[in-house]
């Protein structure tokens, strides 16, 4: 609950109230299950990913992730980032996955993450290949998302 807790609290700081933020986790696959164990933020990678508003990662963003992820021995298991209103998908999320392979998972915080955030409230999605997504959000989301207390 704590890396969780503080990674909500560092997305919602990030966004300065007036632009997303967001982060990939890093972790294993374990028997099917996704353990989070690291959190890159997206502005740690590409400094300038936020200047439009909007996540817009470099591509040399993706090369310091992959070296990192080959250092630590981890992978992506998700993404995260935060929209200022609804955690609905909107057509640039749908169309640029942060990782553009099938089963990838990416959650999306409403309201800039301000606290407090319910599980309910995200957006949960996993992506099926050629910009097609599977929604999982809402009173799914907790057959698919363990956040451990």
């Amino acid at each position: 609950m704590e890396l969780w807790n503080g990674l909500l609290s560092e997305l919602y700081t990030r966004t300065e109230e007036v632009h997303e933020s967001g982060a990939f986790l890093l972790g294993l696959v374990i028997d099917g299950h996704r353990q989070v164990k690291q959190i890159v933020y997206y502005d740690d990678l590409d400094l300038d990913a936020y200047q439009t508003g909007i996540v817009t990662l470099h591509s040399d963003s993706f090369g310091k992730l992959w070296d990192l992820c080959r250092n630590k021995e981890l992978s992506v298991v998700a993404d995260i980032h935060v929209h200022g209103m609804s955690a609905r998908q909107s057509l640039a999320d749908r169309e640029n996955p942060m990782i553009a392979r099938k089963g990838h998972l990416a959650l999306i915080v409403p309201w800039f993450a301000k606290p407090p955030v319910l599980v309910e409230s995200l957006g949960f999605y996993q992506y099926q290949g050629d910009h097609k997504w599977r929604n999982l959000s809402g009173r799914r989301i907790t057959q698919h998302l363990v956040i451990q207390r």
